[in-house]
C-alpha cells in the first residue's frame, strides 16, 4: 500500500482530496502547513506529496524546491510531488520548481486519479486543462 500526504491549509480541499482518493491501495495522511509537509516527509514512508500551490507562507513551490534540495545531497529520499495549481500562469513554476506532475483546478476525479497512478508508476503527469483549446477555421479540404 502506497501512503500519499495531502498538503493544503484549506480542510475543505484536503477532504475533497482524501474523498477521492483514498481506498485499499493508498492511504492518506495530511499536513496544513509546508514545513509540516517537509518533516513529515523527512520522517519517510511517504510515496507521494500532493500540495496545494497556495499554502500559507510556504506553499508548493517551496514545498518542492525544499525536498529537492534535500534530495539532491542526500538528506531525503526522492518523493513525487504533484502541485494543484490555481491558474495556468502556475505551470511554469510547477515545471521550474521540479514537481513531478501538476493539476490546474477546478479538480476533476478522474484526471486526479489518474496523475495520482502515474506518478506512484514513476511516471510525470501534465494536466491539459492548461493548454488553450484549438481553434480550426473552414472545412478539411
Amino acid at each position: 500500500m502506497a501512503t500519499a500526504l495531502l498538503v493544503s491549509d484549506l480542510p475543505a480541499l484536503r477532504a475533497e482530496l482524501r474523498t477521492n482518493l483514498e481506498g485499499p491501495e493508498l492511504d492518506i495522511e495530511e499536513a496544513e502547513t509546508g514545513p509540516e509537509a517537509v518533516a513529515r516527509v523527512r520522517e519517510g514512508g511517504i510515496d507521494l506529496v500532493i500540495s496545494d500551490m497556495q499554502v500559507g507562507s510556504m506553499g508548493g513551490m517551496a514545498i518542492t524546491l525544499e525536498l529537492r534540495n534535500e534530495e539532491s545531497y542526500g538528506a531525503a529520499e526522492s518523493v513525487p510531488v504533484l502541485l494543484l495549481l490555481d491558474r495556468r500562469a502556475d505551470v511554469f513554476l510547477a515545471r521550474r520548481g521540479g514537481a513531478d506532475g501538476f493539476l490546474v483546478k477546478p479538480l476533476d476525479p478522474r484526471r486526479l486519479r489518474t496523475a495520482v497512478a502515474a506518478l506512484l508508476a514513476d511516471e510525470t503527469y501534465e494536466d491539459d486543462a492548461w493548454r488553450p483549446a484549438t481553434v480550426r477555421v473552414g472545412t478539411p479540404e
